[in-house]
């Protein structure tokens, strides 16, 4: 069953947003790149989307599922507030097209293969002499210089080759095994995404101040690392390589889920002070005052010890019982939910993080809401995501001038 949706159909946004005189050319496919760009159009960047005429982002046929009129999920995901525009970047007449573009634009961001943008002369090199005060991000798996820099890069290979598998799954048992697991969603794709559109910002501010484009090289394995953040620090500090600990936590304990009577409730008991007032709520006040448990260094050094009194008394009541009494105590917690259950929470409503956005083709579709709230210039869903080569025409009239007999011959000849 779908949540509560907030239905946005009739009142998209008119209102200007803080991007609202830049225009990004968006050459990328799949997540990283298209999540970068859909940021940028969410706080009111123009972000015409370029895509390979007949077949477009492979996310277009990712699925099922997909709505009524044949949209994929996953596209819808990553690409609302754009247009799109076809373009065969292997024709000459194609790319003549691409360089009108980017010589009005002010930012493009790919995705392609090290090496590929350059051989189709599409590359920074090439067009920033088209546009001096362009700000050109490439997203690849290893970035532009390295040994593996000519390898494709995929999200799952880089959660596993970058670290983050090895402590993602259950705890290690007693002969040291155990399964590594992936994230459930494409965290270092996404995270990728955020990487660019923050340094996009960084450099649209400097070219502000010095009138300067630049070349922003933006490697998902870089990024897989980068958030690594305090088990790498550990392991550089400590020398130990980090193991897996579940939904436990290394350094904080209790800092995970317990079994309650019908199901889980997540912990994160972060000072002294809360674990104290836990205590006091579950009613083992002689925990609190137990050496072993006073301070969190003590706690983890007898999590084996601590845990057990702890979840044999939360296994006597049910999760919202013991939400109450946590939440009214000052303990942080909350309920472990499913994805409707979380889509339909009243914060999220109350957030406008799931809208209905009217295709005018395609129809209603349901998508998430942005995540920042700006109070001057909101982020807001302006329109949905677009069917493929949507705003073709429009974008070759006003960018270039072509009338219909020559849109006509370039999709005749499959440039566009």
């Amino acid at each position: 069953t779908l949540p509560p949706i907030q239905d946005n159909r009739d009142k998209l946004c008119t209102m200007n947003g803080a991007l609202s005189d830049i225009l990004v050319i968006d050459l990328s496919r799949v997540l990283a790149g298209p999540y970068a760009t859909m940021l940028l159009g969410d706080l009111g960047a123009r972000v015409i989307k370029v895509e390979q005429p007949g077949s477009g982002d492979d996310t277009r046929r990712w699925g099922p599922p997909f709505t009524a009129h044949g949209e994929s999920a996953y596209f819808l995901s990553a690409n609302r507030n754009k247009e799109s525009i076809t373009l065969n970047l292997k024709d000459e007449r194609g790319r003549a097209i691409l360089r009108t573009l980017v010589a009005g634009a002010d930012m493009v961001i790919e995705n392609f293969r090290v090496g590929q943008a350059a051989r189709m002369g599409i590359d920074y090199a090439s067009l920033s002499q088209v546009n001096p005060r362009l700000i050109y991000c490439s997203i690849t798996g290893y970035g532009q210089t390295g040994p593996y820099r000519h390898r494709p890069g995929y999200d799952t290979v880089i959660q596993a080759q970058g670290g983050l598998m090895s402590i993602t799954g259950p705890a290690d048992g007693p002969d040291g095994a155990g399964e590594p697991y992936k994230a459930g969603v494409a965290v270092v794709d996404v995270t990728a995404g955020l990487h660019a559109a923050l340094a996009m910002l960084a450099a649209l501010h400097h070219r502000q101040q010095t009138g300067q484009g630049q070349f922003i090289d933006i490697a998902l394995f870089d990024t897989q690392l980068s958030w690594l953040v305090n088990v790498a620090s550990a392991y550089l500090v400590s020398g130990q390589p980090p193991q897996r600990y579940g939904n436990a936590h290394a350094s904080i304990v209790p800092y995970q889920t317990v079994p309650t009577a019908d199901g889980y409730l997540m912990l994160a008991v972060g000072n002294d002070g809360q674990f104290s007032s836990l205590c006091e709520a579950l009613g083992l006040h002689e925990l609190a005052r137990d050496a072993r448990f006073a301070t969190n260094p003590q706690r983890v050094a007898h999590r084996q010890a601590l845990l057990p009194l702890l979840e044999a008394r939360f296994r006597t009541q049910p999760t919202e019982r013991w939400l109450e009494r946590l939440l009214a105590a000052g303990v942080p917690c909350g309920p472990v939910n499913d994805i409707p259950t979380a889509l339909a929470d009243p914060q999220a409503q109350a957030r406008q993080m799931v809208q209905m956005v009217e295709h005018p083709v395609a129809g209603p579709a349901p998508l998430l809401g942005p995540a920042p709230k700006l109070s001057a210039t909101p982020a807001h869903i302006r329109s949905a995501p677009p069917l493929l080569g949507e705003q073709t025409d429009a974008i070759l009239r006003e960018f270039c001038g072509y009338d219909e007999e020559i849109i006509a011959t370039l999709r005749r000849d499959g440039v566009v």
